[in-house]
């Protein structure tokens, strides 16, 4: 049941990807780059390191036994990974919730998932295995959802625009997303180039279900860079770093909605790390088609909450079911090939 189980967890961390511009969207007064610095230190940071501290045996240890290219390379990974964190925040604004983390999350899963067994040279001998073959196919499967409830999305903009004259700027919003996609298939990487590192911190007694938390701390500083750099340029252009210290009485409410963005965003991360690690090592490049697939099933649903699909024709309604349905058959295929031997 081991696959079932990463399955579920990966579930838990969607739910929690796609929910955390919830409470992101309610924030009021601040321009996106405060919110997103303020966002970002309890995602990359804050979080993160009590987390693992609760979690990791010797974590100062293990990251300092793991070998310095494992460091550098995990770090690397995340900085780029990092630098599409505000682009994909911009999609949200141009796209919707929905449109924004379908269309961005399913070029990254395109992305994050074929690439690596394509470079490290596995993809023959999965394609010769049974378990392979079917997981693959659930793969295939769930690119083709992830396809449906985009052109769902591009239904839904266009009669949106027709009826009101207004909609989603989505010729700008797609052409921003294909470029946060691949970016933010740099988080799998930098997981896979993490290992040394988890495996340092197993070696001294972390149990394997939180392994990978000492990884995070590592990759998410990365990312925490990349976005606080720009972040705080855009602070100095737009002359907004005052927001941070307003007295008025949304200032308080602000920290507080995006500390808990913030939180909610990490712990994607940790149940994604944590549903890997029910996978066998063969099948990890398939965790990230299925977080991907359960942010996009969760972030699709919030932009029903939203009324993002307010007026729509019933066809296009049609078309997001179809998607979404498949996305989960797809998550039930790739568990049934990581149990098939």
């Amino acid at each position: 049941m081991s696959s079932f189980i990463g399955i579920f967890l990966h579930a838990v961390g969607g739910l929690c990807a796609g929910s955390f511009y919830a409470p992101i969207k309610k924030i009021e007064t601040w321009s996106w780059e405060s919110s997103w610095l303020v966002m970002g230190l309890f995602a990359w940071l804050i979080v993160p390191l009590a987390v693992a501290g609760v979690t990791v045996s010797g974590l100062t240890q293990s990251l300092s036994l793991a070998p310095d290219q494992a460091i550098a390379m995990t770090f690397l990974f995340g900085f780029i990974w990092g630098a599409g964190g505000p682009i994909f925040n911009l999609t949200m604004r141009y796209l919707g919730v929905s449109l924004g983390m379908t269309v961005s999350l399913g070029s990254g899963a395109a992305f994050g998932t074929l690439i690596p067994p394509l470079v490290d040279g596995s993809m023959p001998s999965l394609l010769q295995s049974t378990s392979g073959q079917l997981t693959l196919f659930g793969v295939m499967i769930c690119l083709l959802g992830i396809g449906m409830a985009g052109y769902a999305g591009h239904l839904r903009d266009r009669s949106q625009r027709n009826t009101t004259g207004e909609g989603f700027k989505s010729m700008k919003g797609i052409v921003i997303t294909f470029l946060s996609g691949p970016i933010g298939a740099c988080f799998a990487y930098g997981l896979a180039a993490g290992q040394p590192i988890a495996a340092e911190a197993q070696a001294l007694g972390t149990a394997p279900l939180w392994q990978n938390n000492a990884v995070l701390i590592v990759l998410l500083l990365g990312g925490l860079l990349s976005n606080a750099l720009l972040c705080l340029y855009y602070n100095f252009r737009n002359k907004t770093s005052r927001e941070y210290f307003k007295k008025i009485p949304t200032t308080r409410k602000n920290y507080l909605l995006a500390s808990l963005g913030g939180s909610i965003w990490y712990l994607q991360f940790m149940f994604y790390g944590m549903g890997s690690s029910f996978l066998e090592e063969r099948f990890h490049f398939a965790s990230w088609t299925v977080h991907m697939s359960f942010i996009i099933l969760f972030g699709n649903l919030w932009g029903l909450y939203f009324k993002e699909w307010a007026g729509v024709a019933k066809s296009t309604k049609r078309w997001l079911i179809s998607g979404l349905l498949l996305l989960i058959t797809a998550t039930v295929i790739i568990a049934w090939g990581g149990q098939t031997h």
